[in-house]
């Protein structure tokens, strides 16, 4: 069992507290628009991925696989980050943070369930009490950023609302895999396109912004390849 320390923050108040990971579940073509959904589909195409069955899909990876650190290592350069609102169930209340779904690309193109589980998964450490932003979850942005040629570069930024719902996606996964989403449980909400597609780089760096709140999440990691 995985060990995360978070920071919960609330209209009433901050805490910390280290949650042993129950389940973590990846979303994946999870946008709320379906043209966005084909759009994204055909982007992993072009890399050879095939194409689902049906959407959304979830895969489960190992709790392990779930870090706030620095950094990862990966084997090759063929992998990649995509920003993420990551679900946490606790107390029976849901929460939102932030998190990158690292992803080996060339193992993801002949076998996604394998490819999920090859790369760490980062996580920002603070969430957010769902029902604090649910009222105003429509004007949450999110970002991300890689570096080219030694520039910091916008690799990704949309509305939350591209994606479905919180509560609707916990929903269909609980419907999907006939389980509920419990206690401890993280699921990663999926992502949309890169601008100009999937690249990679040595750093990747994500937010994600509550302007009503003033306030955001954010997270930044190195991608250290691993030389065989």
């Amino acid at each position: 069992m995985s060990q995360i320390q978070f920071q919960f923050e609330n209209t009433n108040a901050n805490f910390e507290e280290d949650i042993h990971i129950g389940r973590a579940i990846i979303a994946g073509w999870t946008s709320s628009d379906k043209k966005a959904v084909e759009k994204h589909i055909r982007e992993l195409e072009e890399l050879g991925v095939q194409r689902p069955d049906q959407t959304p899909c979830f895969y489960p990876v190992s709790a392990s696989r779930l870090i706030n650190a620095p950094s990862i290592e990966v084997i090759g350069n063929d992998s990649s980050g995509e920003v993420e609102f990551v679900l946490l169930m606790r107390q029976g209340e849901l929460w939102i943070g932030l998190g990158s779904d690292h992803t080996d690309r060339k193992v993801e193109s002949y076998d996604v369930v394998v490819s999920k589980q090859l790369c760490d998964k980062p996580i920002a450490s603070t969430l957010w009490r769902f029902s604090d932003i649910e009222s105003h979850w429509d004007q949450l942005v999110m970002r991300s950023y890689i570096m080219q040629d030694g520039v910091r570069t916008l690799y990704q930024e949309g509305s939350v609302t591209e994606m479905i719902n919180p509560h609707d996606l916990v929903s269909q996964y609980e419907n999907t895999a006939k389980t509920g989403f419990a206690d401890n449980d993280i699921m990663y909400g999926g992502t949309f396109p890169a601008i100009g597609g999937i690249q990679y780089s040595s750093c990747f760096e994500f937010e994600i912004i509550d302007p009503l709140l003033d306030r955001k999440i954010s997270h930044k990691y190195d991608i250290d390849i691993i030389d065989i």
